[in-house]
């Protein structure tokens, strides 16, 4: 902050290396995703990323008409998806099927193949190999939408053959909100695909300023325009835990820890119902609980120090990150979601008032 963003100012885009801070980063998220050097870059909202992958994919499969999803994926993928299919008009088609119905609803109509591995509600866990293989023996392409996986479980793009992925980094990857999102293109793709978003630093030669685009090699021609040097940089900062941790210690300790938090509520708040698959191999690093006035609970469990998150229409959602939670932290939480159950304190007025975020 002081030296480069203060003192360097725009001379910092060479004396710091920041032109090619998307690139470094995206590398460091590469390792916790299993992707090799030079195949994923940062930049931009996990939306934007979406719209990039989607508009490649659909692209490259030029003579199908149907994007796959399922009801449970973030509904921002799919409002992009739809967006994206009213702009083309040429005849693509959005379609929903349930979770467990996806392998099912493959055929040789699908273009594309787009799920989030994690349920953003309940935490259910896809299976990124099984569908991407299935895909594959198809033909269909693959978007994968990692955005509770990446800094929570073992991913591996390269050995599930992944076509494209992408992911924010303000959840298990610690940015914060507005932290800068990544794009993964496998290598047999990079130099092929057409970015749907041409921005200048995409550009071939960025600096040479021509008039026609020409896109750059490999993925970046994924990147867009101006990287946002501050975010990065925090990212940047937050993933050298990284270098401490290994992210299958993690996910055994997240298990451990999520199996422990279901545990102590189900023995304590029976009017909490699990949503979360049991088994902690078919789930992320969450557990959410329904309940009919969960929005009011959890309004009260914020209050008291438990910060979760609230998700129509009943959903409690506690998300669980052993980096920096501990079974100690688990038997609080519990011991202050029990009072709150067991004396209704969520049941005041003030705590049904919705704010503009749940």
């Amino acid at each position: 902050m002081q030296e480069e963003w203060g003192d360097m100012l725009i001379t910092a885009w060479n004396r710091a290396d920041w032109i090619n801070l998307p690139g470094r980063v995206g590398d460091r998220i590469g390792k916790l995703i299993g992707a090799p050097a030079g195949t994923v870059v940062m930049g931009d909202t996990l939306s934007v990323k979406v719209y990039q992958a989607l508009a490649a994919a659909l692209e490259i499969s030029s003579e199908r008409r149907i994007i796959l999803s399922d009801s449970g994926n973030f509904p921002s993928d799919l409002y992009i998806a739809e967006g994206l299919i009213k702009s083309l008009d040429k005849g693509y088609e959005l379609k929903l099927c349930e979770p467990e119905a996806i392998a099912d609803s493959l055929n040789d109509e699908v273009a594309v193949l787009m799920l989030t591995e994690v349920d953003y509600k309940t935490g259910r866990l896809h299976s990124m190999q099984n569908l991407t293989a299935q895909a594959h023996d198809k033909g269909i392409l693959t978007v994968w939408d990692l955005a509770h996986s990446a800094g929570a479980l073992p991913v591996q793009v390269t050995d599930t053959d992944v076509d494209f992925a992408v992911g924010c980094s303000y959840k298990y990857l610690n940015a914060g909100p507005g932290g800068p999102a990544f794009i993964y293109v496998a290598p047999r793709l990079a130099d092929q695909v057409r970015p749907a978003l041409s921005g200048w630093l995409g550009h071939e030669a960025p600096f040479a300023f021509d008039l026609d685009y020409r896109p750059g090699p490999g993925i970046e021609r994924m990147r867009i325009g101006t990287p946002p040097i501050l975010q990065l940089t925090a990212l940047e900062a937050s993933l050298d835990i990284w270098d401490l941790a290994d992210i299958n210690d993690v996910r055994a300790r997240s298990i451990e820890l999520t199996d422990l938090f279901i545990g102590l509520v189900e023995s304590s708040c029976p009017e909490l119902k699990l949503v979360s698959p049991r088994d902690g191999e078919q789930r992320g690093s969450q557990v959410s609980f329904q309940f009919r006035h969960g929005y009011a609970a959890m309004r009260a469990l914020i209050d008291r120090g438990v910060i979760g998150d609230f998700r129509a229409p009943d959903i409690m959602r506690f998300g669980i990150t052993p980096l920096y939670i501990n079974a100690e932290d688990i038997h609080r939480a519990v011991s202050i979601i029990e009072d709150v159950m067991l004396y209704r304190h969520w049941d005041k007025k003030e705590y049904f008032s919705r704010s503009a975020v749940t």
